[in-house]
């Protein structure tokens, strides 16, 4: 792939990823109720898991990009961190930050 082209989508993806995180900050509604009533101590303790956890998640793939930067950086971008072979530029085109080939990842369990 060409780097112009990596750098591009991988600008995209670092975008996304911090949008996403930007996105995941649950704010208190400050309601006086919400320290009485279960119902809304549920729903928020609710929003504020699954809002932990998509950021987790999102971190996760922060990791991810930093290190395909980092592979671009090096040359190395667009080769399997596992065999050297040449990941497609259509899997890089749908998943920028991909380390593996397909086979390799299935492979891997992933």
């Amino acid at each position: 792939m060409d780097p112009e082209r990596a750098k591009e989508l991988l600008a995209a993806e670092r975008t996304r990823i911090e949008r996403g995180l930007a996105g995941y900050r649950h704010e208190d509604d400050a309601e006086e109720s919400d320290d009485e009533d279960p119902a809304n101590l549920g729903t928020d303790l609710y929003i504020d898991e699954l809002e932990e956890g998509l950021s987790d998640d999102l971190r996760g793939q922060l990791a991810a990009l930093e290190r395909a930067e980092a592979r671009l950086a090096a040359g190395t971008y667009g080769l399997s961190v596992e065999s050297g072979k040449p990941i497609p530029d259509e899997r890089l085109e749908i998943f920028p930050t991909a380390e593996r080939t397909v086979e390799e990842e299935e492979a891997a369990g992933g």
